[in-house]
């Protein structure tokens, strides 16, 4: 009788390497994407932010324009209450004027007619 003397390793087959293969193709590839979908969320909130400091930095600037605008309008709106006191007062002196020259223009033909 002859003892044949067997190893402890067995030969894997064909259908177990190709599974082991995709196994590890398939792992490898749930790692990378992963990793992509990691680094398109960081990229996503960066973006976020930059966005948003975009925004803040536009609405302060809005914020001032409109500061100056509506310090603009006080001006005109002053300048214009000023300018119609203005026209007021000279419409008066242009009324009492007139009248002072009726008066003269009176006196002068009742002078005239005596």
């Amino acid at each position: 009788m002859e003892i044949e003397n067997r190893s402890s390793s067995r030969k894997r087959s064909a259908t177990a390497v190709h599974k082991g293969v995709a196994t590890r193709t398939r792992h490898d590839l749930n790692k990378q994407l992963k990793a992509d979908l990691k680094a398109a969320k960081a990229a996503l909130k960066e973006a976020g932010a930059a966005a948003r400091a975009e925004l803040k930095l536009a609405r302060s600037a809005a914020k001032a324009e409109i500061a100056v605008l509506k310090d603009q309008l006080s001006a005109a709106r002053k300048r214009e209450q000023a300018l119609l006191k203005i026209s007021e007062q000279k419409a008066k002196m242009m009324w009492k004027a007139g009248e002072q020259w009726e008066k003269e223009q009176v006196a002068k033909i009742q002078k005239a007619f005596k």
